[in-house]
């Protein structure tokens, strides 16, 4: 490309250089069909085998067996998920519990309180969110447990799951999806957005234990029902089929990186660069997460002590080609978006300015 800015924004999100080129290609012309993919059906052959490879390399790379979990392309975004998953496992006399770590789970707990009984047993509210919270008593007859694994307004993330007994536990993987190597088999459920990690908007990826989804009701609408997804390999109705195009295109990148373990990795080594710079420039930075064990490999998030300086430190950054770094609107300060296909050069860039700007006006 000819002009390639380093993009932090928090979603849609940067995605892999060679996925790009790929995707340019199949918008083109796909599998030698004399058709664009945008155009093919998405019952036809052409389609079918890209749907099956993309639906098999995401057990592959989550690590969990198709004996035992089913992969689902939905619609509808994270969002949806807040009201599809207690509208499927919420009926009368039932409840479930919302562990809240930030703003995104409490959006999630307001939508299923709207279609049953969903209940916090846990939030760093009071704190602003400043870390994740780990203290909690769960319900021994909660229909299941809700977690957020990684906040992507204010910068935190699990890095050890909570332990919720024989309890389903359910995920808004959204923004951290792929990302950190964990124990998947550990999830009953795992949903995300796919604009952060795994692909474009337009795609919602569901990862259920086929066990769970057996309980889920079947008095719904058909469309908003796990089941009927599950049992037409997601193509109920027209799917979105380029999304899910370029979901099979960066997992596909993921694996020929070496897979979950050495992205994360490689995200372990980008949000150290800019840790390591903001700890040591204390005096002209404030990390917004106060408990160091909890901060997000995806979202670092920061203020500064003169917040005066703010407008100035954007524009230099965007003068150096750093974009996207202005905080949620919510919290304000700066926002570091440092997904999977992010570059280390531009983590670096940004520490570089860090420096050199604290050094300038500190």
């Amino acid at each position: 490309m000819s002009h390639r800015i380093y993009n932090f924004s928090a979603g849609p999100a940067i995605l892999p250089e060679a996925v790009l080129e790929e995707a340019a290609q199949g918008v083109r012309e796909i599998n030698g069909s004399g058709m664009s993919l945008l155009e093919v059906s998405h019952r036809g052959k052409d389609y079918e085998a890209i749907h099956n490879d993309a639906e098999q390399r995401l057990l592959r790379v989550l690590g969990v067996s198709a004996d035992e979990y089913v992969p689902m392309f939905l619609q509808g975004g994270a969002s949806g998920q807040f009201a599809q998953l207690p509208l499927n496992f919420l009926s009368a006399g039932q409840h479930a519990d919302y562990i809240i770590g930030g703003d995104w789970g409490a959006k999630a707990l307001k939508e299923a309180k709207n279609l049953g009984d969903a209940r916090e047993i846990a939030s760093s509210k009071a704190d602003k969110y400043t870390y994740i919270p780990k203290q909690f008593t769960v319900s021994p007859a909660a229909r299941y447990v809700h977690i957020t694994t990684n906040n992507t307004i204010e910068g935190t993330e699990y890095f050890d799951l909570p332990d919720v007994g024989d309890i389903p536990l359910v995920a808004d993987s959204s923004s951290d999806f792929t990302a950190v190597q964990r124990d998947n088999s550990k999830f009953a459920m795992i949903y995300a957005g796919a604009q952060k990690n795994a692909g474009p908007a337009g795609v919602t990826i569901v990862v259920a234990k086929k066990s769970f989804l057996d309980t889920a009701r079947t008095d719904i609408p058909a469309i908003w029902a796990y089941k009927t997804h599950r049992d037409t390999n997601s193509l109920y109705n027209t799917p979105p089929t380029f999304a899910i195009y370029v979901v099979g295109l960066v997992l596909k990148w993921i694996e020929a990186e070496g897979g979950q373990a050495a992205i994360e990795a490689r995200n372990k080594a980008k949000a150290a660069i800019l840790y390591n710079a903001l700890d040591e420039l204390s005096g002209v930075y404030e990390p917004a997460v106060t408990v160091k064990e909890d901060r997000s490999l995806m979202n670092v998030t920061w203020r500064l002590r003169n917040p005066a300086l703010e407008a100035e430190f954007l524009a230099e950054a965007k003068a150096a080609k750093l974009d996207g770094l202005k905080g949620h609107r919510s919290v304000g300060g700066f926002r570091a978006s440092i997904y999977n296909a992010f570059p280390t050069a531009g983590v670096q860039a940004l520490a570089d300015l860090l420096r050199d700007f604290a050094q300038r006006k500190g």
